[in-house]
């Protein structure tokens, strides 16, 4: 599934086509999406296809195509604060975007049935945390994942917010997918090759709408051959965090409100869309008339041509390169790093307020 938008060069190449094709329609979901690269996400050796509009899966590991992504962020309506669930969470790149926008104070959970993707999705996570700007121009809430069968959750686990399920969902597991819901949360998941969104209006009342057509692998059942019944997936715990954190969480944002303060002029408006050339092509055919010579009807063809395809520019760039030439962007700086830094404080306490990042 997939293939919808135009193949892109890079990250921000791939969320502008995103956009320009209608997936992509709020800003906090085109900042989430920005903020993340895809390719970080692939092996190496892969990435050079992370920014088609395509599925891609290798081994265990699988990521959806980004259109399908881009309809689920829509679709799940976020908001800081809210509770997350998302069953086959696979490398973590959704549950990441969902993090950036629901806050420190949000719970984002993720259920995966291999323990090698659980493992793969904390170490892409880490490396965010640890090495990628983004982090920091954001309040983050960091998913947790658990391996198993995201069919067999105990059947005394919280309920959610917000629920996603990555995989193709027979009728007869819907219900089972609504019980995990609060009264007034979303739950987005593909039944019957139609992505739906699914409303919890009441204790017992549902509103359902399709999204998009999409083909997504079945889950996978239990497994009611073993003799021995398999253990409940025990979701993680609803913590409340420490004061320790409560405290890095404050200053972080305290020192945040600062420099926009000091820099009123500065903004984390994306980018603008690049704009690309569009191909054209004329497909021209042979023009015959016929005359008659003698008692013989004679063809005579009077245009021959054949297709032909040629580069053109919008009228938009046309006018721009008659302006002024495109300037090369500017590397981002960041700003809430180099003030930690600049503190007077030990250099212990700057590395915790950096989370222990790398760079």
């Amino acid at each position: 599934m997939g293939g919808a938008v135009s193949a892109g060069e890079d990250n921000d190449d791939l969320i502008d086509n995103l956009k320009e094709a209608q997936y992509i329609r709020t800003e906090r979901v085109e900042q989430a999406f920005r903020a993340i690269d895809r390719g970080d996400y692939y092996l190496e050796g892969y990435r050079d296809n992370a920014y088609k509009d395509l599925a891609w899966k290798h081994g265990n590991i699988h990521l959806s195509a980004p259109c399908i992504y881009s309809e689920v962020m829509e679709a799940l309506k976020l908001q800081q604060g809210l509770s997350f669930l998302n069953l086959g969470s696979g490398t973590g790149y959704l549950s990441t975007m969902v993090g950036l926008i629901i806050g420190p104070f949000g719970v984002n959970h993720g259920v995966e049935l291999h323990k090698d993707v659980v493992e793969y999705a904390n170490e892409r996570l880490d490396d965010f945390i640890k090495n990628s700007d983004s982090f920091d121009r954001f309040e983050f809430c960091e998913p947790h994942f658990v391996v198993g069968n995201c069919l067999e959750i105990s059947s005394d686990s919280h309920q959610y917010d917000r629920i996603y399920c990555g995989a193709g969902v027979q009728k007869d597991h819907e219900n089972y997918m609504k019980i995990l819901l609060k009264v007034g949360g979303i739950l987005v998941m593909p039944i019957e090759d139609q992505l739906t969104q699914i409303i919890r209006t009441g204790q017992s009342s549902w509103e359902s709408k399709n999204i998009l057509a999409v083909s997504f692998a079945p889950l996978v059942q239990q497994n009611r051959t073993d003799s021995n019944k398999s253990e409940a997936v025990v979701l993680p715990a609803l913590s409340v965090r420490s004061l320790q954190d409560l405290s890095r969480i404050y200053i972080r944002r305290t020192l945040s409100s600062l420099i926009n303060e000091e820099n009123p002029n500065r903004t984390n408006t994306p980018r603008a869309s690049q704009k690309h050339k569009r191909r054209r092509c004329r497909r021209r055919r042979r023009i015959n008339t016929y005359v008659f010579v003698g008692n013989q009807l004679i063809p005579q063809p009077l245009d021959s041509e054949e297709d032909e395809c040629i580069e053109e520019e919008s009228k938009d760039e046309e006018q721009e390169k008659d302006i002024e030439p495109i300037k090369p962007e500017e590397p981002q700086v960041n700003h809430l790093r180099d003030k930690i830094l600049s503190l007077p404080l030990p250099e212990s306490l700057k590395a915790y307020l950096l989370y222990y990042r790398k760079k």
